[in-house]
This record gives C-alpha cells, structure tokens and sequence, in this order.
C-alpha cells in the first residue's frame, strides 16, 4: 500500500470515529420516530429481523413465534435502557397484535402482554384512551385466538383463562395508579367483568355439571358439621379459596366490577340468566349457601352503596323486584316484607327485601344508625353463608362508616399500640414515672405478653 493510500485511509478512519454517536441518546433505533437533525439514524438488527418475523406467514409455527418473543423482549428491554419508553411500549403492543391476529399463538402472546403492563407501570405511562383502546382491541383478539384453537386441551385451556384474567387484573391496577378513575378505568372493569363471568360458563375452568353438582354435595356436607356458635374471632380466620366454589367466585368478580363500571343493566341481565331459589336455599336457618342469584344480588348492591352509588344500587333492586321476583307467585311486595318480618315462617329473609331496607335506610340521616345496625345484625346469618363472607362483612363496615359514621371495632394491634403509647409515656408526670410520664422504661416483654393473654381469654 502507497502512503498516500495509507494517509486516505487514516483520514477516513478519523472521519467515522467523528461521526459516530457518542452517547446512546444520539442513537435511533430503526423503527421509531424519524430522527431530528443532527442524529444518526442506526439500524438495528434485532428489529429488522423481528419486523421480518411479523410478516413472515409462518408466524404459526411454535419456534417462530417463540423467536419472535425473544426479540421483541429483548429490543423492549434495550428501549427502555436508553429512554426510548413510548418505543418500548409500542413494539411490545404491535408484536402482541401479531402474535393474536397473525399467528394465533395465545400461549406465547401471553408472556408478552405482561411484559407490556410491566412496561407501563415501569415507564409511569399514564393512562390515556387511546391505552384502553388498545387493550379492548388485544383483550378482542386474545378471545378470538382462543376459540380458534380447536386442538387446545381444556387444561391448557382453563390456564390460558386464568392468565388473562391477572393480566386484565394488572391493567386495572396500573389504570387506577396512573389514571383520572377512582377504583380504575370503567372500561377495563367491564373487560374484567366480562371475561370472569365467560370464565364461569366455561367447562375447562370450572369443570363439568357433574363435577360442580359433586363438589357442592362435599361443601353442604362440610359445611353442615360447622359450628354455627363459633366466636367471632374463628370467623375471622383465613377462609381458604377452594375450587368446589369457583364458578360462585368468579361471578362474584364478575357482578363486583360491573357494579365498579356502573353497568347495572348488565348485572341484572346476568341475574336474569340464574335459577331461582331451591326449597333447601329458602328454608330458614339453612346452612347450605343461599342461591347465587340472590347472593349476587346482595353482592352488587353492597359494592354500589360502598362506592355511594346509591341510584344505581336501587335501579338494580327496583329492577330485580319487578322483573325477577314479583312475577313468581308468593312472591308480592306484601308477601315479601312479611315474611322477611315473620321469624315463625320458617322461610328464610329474602334478600332483595334486605337489599331494599338496606338502600332505604341508607336515604335517610346518620340517625337511623341503630336501625342500620339491627338490620345488619339480623340478616347476619344470611351474610355468613354467601361466599367469601369476609367481604361482604367489610363492605357493611364500610357502608356504616361512609352513610353513618359508625367506626369499626379496634384491631388487636391498635389495641396494643394504645397500650403502649399510655403506659410507655405521654401521660402527665408523677413520682415513680419516666421522663414523659409512664412507667419507666416503657412496657416490658413479659408484661406486653401478659395483656395479650388477657385480651385473649377475654380478661380485660
């Protein structure tokens, strides 16, 4: 080589090394907005094949779409490495699309979706329309390539279902932590709503009718060598979510957030497609659930009065009264307050006349508090056979303190703190006392213990 070669080739060298991006933020990555002036415009490798694999028809192909997968986790990682966060959401979003309208590939997207939601609660990504747009058009799609499956098993198949709903589940805590909506967006509350009550008609979720009858049969049996005069402190114990009551759980999700949404046409449609009471449910002190038509009755209209949604909640009643029970016969205005006042009936209290006292009670001034109160208390027993009675418990609690101001009872350990807090110092000073008046050196172990035995065994 010549040495004017060798000098040409030093200059261009110099050149290149000048010209190159000197931070990441001078870079743009092939597929994002166009670049302002002055930035060099990099191609990346990663995308291109990645946008390749996005049109390549054989996206069906399992190893494909996995591929796929990978690249567009990894080009979602490196955009949010150098700030590129509207870029990271946007391929995430488009390969998701891919992967459920071109591909079919329910399993594989899943991933990917959460990948998404993690992004946006990442980044800080607010809340917009045009987000819930997208994730009704994704929540569309992933239905759609679901049902196309013909060659999915149920188990897969039920999986892919519970996957969807935390995903869904996710998107409503990101839209009530970074959006405008008190309790999220109405929107992803009717998607939810509507995918765990299609999750509760579905047999590879919640078995067969067989399975169902079965495994009620075992939860009445159960449940009928209960002690029904346990102290309040065992009914406060965890309640354990078992699969014999799933289809019941899941349309307690679904009535929840249909009432969150404010859609009450849609819980009384769903009311409408329930059986009604069987003897065994109506007779009085039964120990068997009530029937779920009822329960989620009560269930809506407990979540719209803690919400004070107080015209919705007597639209549902007013509604479930006309067209549901005044058309049964027996079942009159007349005839159900009566036998809800009647304790010799042997019938037990109807619910929507509970829901109805309920709103009625709720209209007038923190005056009637007793009479809140004694109406709790009597339909008490009905509330502790509903699924998931913890619940409906707080909501109660709730609806006393935002309607009535009655404050619950304290904790055990407010309890203790107050005890600590009035024996440890505070009080005015004395002889014998610490420096802020309590006992000197605050309250030891041995005497913290023995106040908790006491509270406990009912001592104090």
């Amino acid at each position: 080589m010549s040495a004017a070669a060798a000098r040409r080739k030093k200059q261009l060298a110099k050149r290149a090394v000048a010209a190159a991006p000197t931070s990441d933020d001078d870079v743009v990555v092939h597929g994002s907005s166009p670049p302002p002036d002055g930035v060099v415009v990099v191609v990346d490798p990663v995308r291109l094949r990645l946008d390749a694999l996005l049109r390549d028809p054989d996206l069906t192909d399992e190893s494909v779409a996995y591929e796929a997968l990978q690249l567009a986790q990894s080009s979602v990682r490196r955009c949010v490495k150098v700030g590129k966060y509207d870029d990271a959401s946007r391929i995430a979003h488009e390969t998701c699309v891919a992967l459920l309208d071109v591909g079919g590939r329910v399993a594989v997207s899943s991933q990917l979706l959460s990948v998404l939601v993690g992004v946006l609660n990442e980044t800080h990504a607010p809340c917009t329309p045009a987000w819930i747009s997208r994730f009704v058009d994704l929540d569309g799609a992933y239905r759609r390539a679901l049902d196309a499956d013909a060659n999915m098993g149920p188990d897969e198949r039920g999986r892919l279902q519970r996957l969807h709903m935390r995903f869904l589940g996710k998107v409503l805590r990101w839209s009530n932590d970074l959006g405008t909506t008190r309790h999220g967006d109405v929107g992803v509350h009717q998607l939810l709503a509507d995918h765990c009550w299609n999750m509760s008609l579905d047999e590879a979720v919640v078995g067969t009718e067989k399975e169902r009858m079965e495994r009620a049969a075992a939860t009445a049996a159960a449940a009928a060598v209960v002690d029904r005069d346990n102290d309040d402190d065992d009914d406060d114990e965890d309640e354990e979510e078992e699969g014999d009551s799933l289809d019941i759980g899941l349309r307690n999700e679904a009535v929840t957030h249909y009432a969150l949404a404010g859609n009450v046409d849609a819980i009384l449609s769903r009311l409408k497609s329930l059986p009604g009471p069987t003897p065994e449910e109506l007779t009085s002190g039964h120990v068997c659930p009530p029937a779920q038509r009822d329960a989620l009755l009560t269930r809506s209209v407990l979540t719209l009065l803690a919400i004070e949604n107080m015209r919705g909640a007597a639209e549902l009643v007013r509604a479930y009264l006309t067209e549901i029970e005044y058309p049964i016969p027996g079942r009159s205005n007349d005839e159900l307050r009566n036998g809800y006042l009647d304790k010799n009936d042997g019938i037990a209290p109807c619910h929507a006349m509970f829901c109805s006292m309920l709103i009625r009670i709720c209209e007038k001034d923190v005056k009637t508090a007793p009479l809140f109160t004694w109406l709790i208390r009597n339909f008490g027993a009905e509330l502790g056979t509903m699924h998931d009675s913890r619940a409906a418990r707080a909501y109660t609690t709730k609806i006393g303190r935002v309607y009535f101001d009655i404050q619950p009872p304290p904790s055990m350990m407010s309890m203790m703190e107050n005890m600590m807090s009035t024996m440890g110092g505070g009080g005015g000073g004395g002889v014998g006392r610490g420096p802020g008046g309590g006992m000197p050196g605050g309250m030891n172990p041995a005497m913290m213990m023995q106040a908790m035995q006491a509270m406990q065994g009912g001592g104090m």
